[in-house]
């Protein structure tokens, strides 16, 4: 309520010695640094045309699969170079059956030497 003249002020001097209008205006000036402090909330940007949330945009798909640079058989040739590296050669961790992990590079390839 904004709207007073100044017979309104004459009467709020009048009243508890004054305490009115003092009242009053410290609640006008605090009101104005609220207004002055509080920063404007940005408008999100607008959604371009044809929009669909959560979809590809139109005319494109996902990327695909990635492109493998080795066939699959060399991929198990490694992996038993490794397993055979890993049995000749002198490794504690496998000792430690806390510490054999159940992945295929860890696993022998005869039953028999699993733990």
């Amino acid at each position: 309520m904004t709207d007073f003249d100044q017979d309104d002020i004459a009467a709020m001097r009048r009243e508890n010695g004054g305490e009115d209008l003092k009242r009053f205006l410290r609640d006008q000036l605090r009101a104005g640094r609220t207004r002055r402090e509080t920063p404007p909330t940005p408008a999100p940007p607008p959604r371009p045309p044809g929009h669909r949330p959560g979809a590809w945009p139109t005319g494109i798909s996902p990327p695909g699969p990635p492109v493998q640079r080795h066939p699959p058989s060399a991929w198990a040739t490694a992996l038993d170079e490794y397993r055979d590296w890993l049995t000749t050669a002198d490794h504690p961790e496998r000792l430690d059956s806390g510490q054999i992990c159940g992945c295929t590079a860890c696993t022998p390839n005869n039953p028999e030497e699993n733990r």
